[in-house]
């Protein structure tokens, strides 16, 4: 297991840490800042499922005009983390 932490921008959370199992799938993710209970949802949603799904079902999402959020920040993150490894 691998933890991955990255600062979101242009959202309100600040901080994201995800745990990536070595089949690639999301063990846990944890947000700092930004909408407490939506944040928790989304935490409850990807858990156990693949980055790369959870990528294609995240990105693009937008929050208020922003061009982004907290969503596709965690797309963004998650993508950064598989060309890691």
């Amino acid at each position: 297991m691998k933890t991955y932490t990255f600062q979101p921008r242009g959202v309100c959370s600040r901080e994201m840490q995800v745990d990536l199992d070595d089949q690639g799938l999301i063990r846990e993710l944890r947000v700092s800042g930004g909408c407490h209970g939506n944040l928790q949802g989304i935490a409850a949603l990807v858990k156990g499922m693949p980055a790369e799904e959870a990528v294609r079902r995240l990105k693009g999402i937008d929050c208020g005009g922003r061009g982004t959020s907290c969503p596709d920040q965690l797309a963004r993150g998650l993508e950064q983390a598989l060309r890691q490894g």
